[in-house]
């Protein structure tokens, strides 16, 4: 291995900040059963700026609101936007309608021996990758991908369709939302659990009223062929690929679709794709319960780094009981019920450095302040101070619905909360709760195919021992299931690897640019 990277004292503060923003992105892949996250809107590229299925998009600079989101880029970065037109449905071509998905490339000014294009995603299903790209291209001092990267790649991500700037899904009220985010996450009593019931079929009427049938085309399958369609708008042969958390998901597809167009593909935070809702929601259920022991175990170290060191889960279990009776107000007069403390807690276990924020803003509840919380819990779920939300709630739930129907009802469901409530008590029955959500669909699914990257290159799946959203078993059973796969280990905390773990950062740069394999199941320290 090179030796580890040295980041600028100046800098690490900064870059602590910024991979929390980052993780607030590719956290999104918890949201197929929490509903949780948010994208982020800029301003779309000029309607002008459109290619077609079978032509070259039309690059045009970026609007600032894209270029400017996380401060003025390095001298020599260029952004440059476009959208392509893509079939909606790719099995009845164009004819039948198409849809307008949006691009960003960005391209170092100090580009040399250039290979071709990096393809993004972040993850969610939901979240933007044109941001992404937009934040990766910033360079390593700044919290995104290594320059020995930057400087032989192209930087492409697009939104997906249904995502940000391609044609989005919006078809559901910020009050719902906000009902949906600050509701018990654990609805014991009968009544209560109905009206989380009744929660999912308005949401999901309102969303058939507004597309009908077309929600079956925000599938993963659709979207595998549009990363297609992207691959060959920027004119590479074969596709090279980071996919973060769902991402991982996408890539998997991909490869499994169009094996032979594969040149490397990363897919850090590895979902396996043949879990079904249920079992992958019982999957998370135990990975953040894992991660909440975790944390508590760092807790209960130090008074001075965890000011509820002396019992973390009793702090947390009284915090939710006492919502549940009589919440806290905030100056606003809005109240911390026990659905926001507990996205404040989901929130903060996605990276250790959340760690410290978590047991500061539980001190504070304790002691009648819930700003902390409601900071934690808004950035998680995308909630603005003017109380509205981005579409990306609504694109995840688009996506993960047309993906795999949940064939279940109502009273099925509670007997999960049930039985997940004694095995994963503070996050089982929020997971099983949320499978209400695609329950009540109204649309056909389009469910991705499964199966193996027959004739592929070597594919690398990152998994980390630790990670709360896609838990680490799920990664030796993505790399097993594309034949290719290549399994990379990081024995350590959080969600996702690549780039901020040394030795998982030299292991993926080597791969992305000279196609270097490692052995398969190396093992990283954190």
């Amino acid at each position: 291995m090179s030796r580890r990277r040295r980041i600028p004292a100046s800098r690490r503060r900064w870059q602590a900040d910024s991979r929390r923003r980052w993780l607030a992105a590719v956290a999104a892949v918890v949201v197929g059963s929490l509903l949780g996250l948010t994208g982020c809107a800029a301003a779309r590229p000029d309607p002008g700026a459109t290619g077609g299925p079978d032509s070259p998009p039309h690059w045009q600079p970026c609007p600032e609101s894209t270029t400017q989101r996380y401060g003025p880029p390095p001298d020599g970065l260029r952004y440059d936007c476009a959208t392509i037109d893509v079939p909606v449905d790719w099995a009845a071509g164009p004819a039948a309608g198409t849809l307008a998905v949006a691009l960003i490339r960005a391209r170092s000014g100090r580009q040399q021996d250039r290979i071709g294009t990096l393809v993004v995603n972040p993850g969610g299903p939901g979240v933007s990758g044109v941001d992404a790209a937009a934040r990766l291209a910033l360079g390593e001092r700044l919290g995104g991908l290594p320059e020995t990267v930057l400087r032989r790649f192209d930087v492409v991500g697009f939104d997906p369709r249904g995502v940000g700037r391609s044609a989005a899904v919006d078809c559901v009220a910020d009050s719902d939302w906000d009902a949906t985010f600050g509701a018990d996450p654990d609805p014991r009593d009968p009544a209560a659990f109905a009206e989380a019931a009744a929660l999912s079929q308005r949401i999901a009427a309102g969303c058939a009223a507004r597309y009908g049938e077309r929600l079956t085309a925000y599938s993963t399958h659709q979207t595998a062929r549009d990363l297609d369609a992207v691959r060959a708008a920027v004119g590479d042969d074969q596709l090279t690929f980071l996919g973060y958390s769902y991402g991982s998901l996408l890539g998997a597809t991909y490869a499994h679709l169009f094996p032979h167009r594969v040149r490397a593909l990363v897919l850090d935070g590895a979902v396996d794709p043949g879990q079904d809702p249920v079992a992958g929601s019982l999957s998370q259920a135990a990975g953040f319960e894992r991660a909440f022991a975790a944390f508590g175990r760092w807790c209960s170290g130090d008074p001075a780094d965890c000011p509820i060191s002396t019992d973390p889960s009793g702090t947390l279990a009284e915090a939710m009981d006492r919502a549940r009776q009589a919440p806290v107000t905030g100056a606003t007069g809005r109240a911390a019920t026990a659905g926001w403390i507990f996205y404040a807690v989901v929130a903060s276990l996605y990276d250790r450095s959340g760690w410290p924020r978590l047991g500061r803003a539980l001190a504070e509840l304790g002691d009648g302040d819930p700003g902390p919380v409601f900071d934690l819990a808004d950035g998680y779920t995308g909630r603005g101070d003017d109380g509205r939300y981005g579409n990306l709630f609504a694109a995840n739930l688009a996506v993960n619905c047309a993906d795999a129907e949940v064939p279940l009802d109502a009273d099925e469901i509670r007997q999960l909360q049930q039985r997940w409530r004694r095995q994963h008590p503070t996050f089982g029955p929020a997971l099983a709760v949320g499978l209400l959500a695609c329950a009540n669909w109204p649309a056909a699914a389009d469910p991705y195919p499964v199966g193996p990257a027959l004739g592929a290159a070597p594919i690398l799946v990152v998994g980390t021992t630790g990670d709360p959203a896609t838990p680490y078993e799920q990664a030796p059973r993505l790399a097993e299931s594309l034949g290719t796969g290549v399994l990379v280990t990081h024995q350590g905390d959080g969600h996702t690897a690549y780039p901020h773990v040394a030795c998982v950062a030299d292991v993926v740069d080597a791969y992305l640019i000279d196609l270097t394999v490692p052995d398969d199941g190396l093992t990283c320290p954190s």
